[in-house]
């Protein structure tokens, strides 16, 4: 459907020998936030490398508007507008904050009047500016939380996925995180969300979906789910 930011359908995939995704199906509607959910080993990271083409699916679809980009290579996708802020971060510990954002650099698609700048993310990220002549691989790890949700802006995405933006991440710093990813996402920009804490993605997501040893068990509205409700501890073992 043309409201579709990011569609993948029937995605079988493999590590090895190793079957991990079992034809699972994700819809995430332009502008909207889908929380992914799930204990660890679910498949949710998987889901996200086979979405940027890190990890090729044996079966199934994968498109980014319309356009149909399974098997292709990574490249091919984030030119499509796809990034990823990957779990761990993995910011470029020996360039400076500076070359980690600019080295991502991309024109929009659109060539929109909005586009994502270094002074724009600085000015998201007031830190980020304070440190910009600073190596990454000095900086806390909030920090460079921030650096590499900056980087994956920097490319000027259409879809962004978010891989544990909160993983190890003191309280506080959580909370300015999460403030940022609302505010990405009143701007209209589409994103996937991956989190352990299941109260932190119901806060904020339109959409949710829950996996469980790579199949997907829950597929609902956030409101759907908050009016109905969802056994998150038999899916997530948490009350």
């Amino acid at each position: 459907m043309a409201n579709d930011a990011l569609l993948l359908s029937d995605i079988d995939a493999f590590y090895g020998d190793s079957h991990v995704l079992h034809r699972v199906s994700l819809r995430l509607g332009q502008g909207r936030l889908l929380g992914l959910l799930g204990r660890n080993g679910a498949g949710k990271s998987t889901s996200m490398s086979v979405a940027v083409g890190w990890v090729p699916p044996r079966r199934g679809t994968i498109e980014v508007y319309g356009t149909a980009v399974a098997g292709r290579p990574p490249e091919a996708i984030a030119a499509q507008g796809v990034a990823l802020v990957p779990q761990g971060r993995r910011v470029f510990r020996s360039l400076t904050v500076r070359e980690n954002l600019v080295v991502a650099a991309r024109k929009p698609r659109d060539g929109g009047a909005a586009a994502w700048t270094f002074e724009r993310v600085c000015a998201t990220f007031p830190r980020l500016a304070e440190r910009r002549d600073q190596y990454a691989g000095f900086l806390s790890g909030g920090e460079q939380q921030m650096l590499a949700i900056g980087r994956a802006l920097m490319s000027n995405p259409r879809v962004l996925l978010m891989d544990e933006p909160s993983e190890g991440l003191a309280p506080q710093i959580v909370a300015e995180v999460m403030t940022t990813i609302r505010q990405l996402k009143l701007h209209g920009l589409s994103i996937v969300l991956v989190e352990q804490n299941a109260k932190l993605v119901f806060d904020v997501a339109d959409d949710i979906v829950i996996l469980n040893s790579g199949r997907v068990v829950v597929d609902a509205t956030t409101e759907a789910l908050k009016r109905d409700g969802v056994d998150l501890h038999q899916h997530l073992g948490v009350f």
